[in-house]
């Protein structure tokens, strides 16, 4: 039997109950791949599962983020073999490990070129803004787009990748340095909240049009300026709670401010296949690789030291992505 290092919690709390331990790895089922893990992504979601904001059975493991080399593969599994360099970025919580047992489903090849760090620290971030953009609302060339957090891993992606479209993207920071960083990466301009009233800088910036889709994974603290940012028939993406989740929402209030539309999606809906997965990954690596897309890792930490990575995470001192190394 194999023994492994994972990251456990057994309450609900703060980056405190995360816990190094060892336990036996699990027999290798038909449909899964054992993947030795060379990089870990921490993403702010990850927070939610520990907090209790959503919901898991306990004890728990942590992370749906990973890549590395694939040491074993199940007798039903026709895409992979031993030796495989892939990824995953959903799928049962439990990343946080020196290596486990995924799904065959939720892995995806990585391509000649690009590193583990890269893919560990780009996938989810990437494959968000890829349902993002080119799914949830389909940006066109020319088109003025809010996006809340511009300077966060989801963020600075997006800025380019919106750059590469031909978008101008209005992003939102708390800081001059993160303005600053969310410029070099794309963004057309900053607004910084915490000095500035969004929408009515949303309004001077569009010359009175405001914007046809606001991308807003804040939650509670923007929804309102999200709301008065949108033109007549826009579209509220609310894809994060950062701030704590919206509740209560009076549906007259859409009407009100322009018969606007609101969704909340996830990852999951948009890569509901094997094959929209990999799509979804490939068109993220190809711009990797075309350089239309930097992966900046923010910060590196030991596995052993997830409780750091968190308070890292949820300090919002994060600018780019922050990964575990085993």
């Amino acid at each position: 039997m194999t023994i492994v290092r994972t990251i456990k919690f057994n309450s609900h709390g703060g980056p405190e109950v995360l816990k190094l331990v060892e336990e036996d790895l699990k027999p290798l089922q038909n449909d899964e791949v054992l993947v030795k893990h060379e990089a870990i992504g921490v993403n702010f979601i990850e927070t939610y599962y520990r907090s209790g904001l959503y919901p898991v059975n306990l004890p728990s493991g942590l992370g749906t983020e990973a890549s590395g080399t694939v040491l074993a593969v199940g007798k039903d599994v026709k895409k992979f073999i031993v030796g495989d360099r892939v990824a995953y970025a959903q799928g049962p919580l439990g990343s946080y490990s020196e290596q486990r047992n995924i799904p065959a489903r939720y892995v995806v090849k990585i391509p000649s070129g690009i590193s583990f760090e890269e893919a560990a620290g780009v996938l989810l971030k990437g494959m968000t803004v890829q349902y993002l953009f080119r799914q949830t609302y389909k940006l066109q060339e020319g088109e003025t787009i809010l996006f809340h957090a511009a300077a966060g891993g989801v963020g600075l992606i997006a800025c380019q990748w919106a750059k590469h479209l031909g978008v101008k993207l209005i992003g939102t920071v708390s800081s001059e340095e993160k303005g600053q960083l969310a410029k070099s990466k794309g963004a057309w301009e900053i607004i910084n909240y915490s000095k500035e009233n969004v929408p009515e800088r949303v309004l001077t910036l569009t010359h009175g049009k405001k914007v046809p889709v606001v991308y807003d994974s804040v939650g509670k603290d923007t929804w309102e300026a999200s709301l008065d940012s949108l033109a007549p028939r826009g579209l509220m993406v609310s894809f994060g709670n950062a701030s704590g989740p919206v509740t209560n929402v009076n549906l007259s209030t859409l009407a009100q401010k322009g018969s606007l539309y609101v969704t909340r999606p996830v990852l999951a809906t948009y890569a509901d296949t094997p094959e929209k997965l990999q799509s979804a990954a490939d068109e993220v690596f190809d711009l990797i690789l075309k350089k239309k897309i930097h992966a900046t890792i923010d910060e590196r930490f030991k596995l052993s030291d997830a409780q750091e990575a968190h308070k890292f995470i949820s300090n919002r001192k994060s600018m780019g992505s922050t990964i575990l190394v085993p």
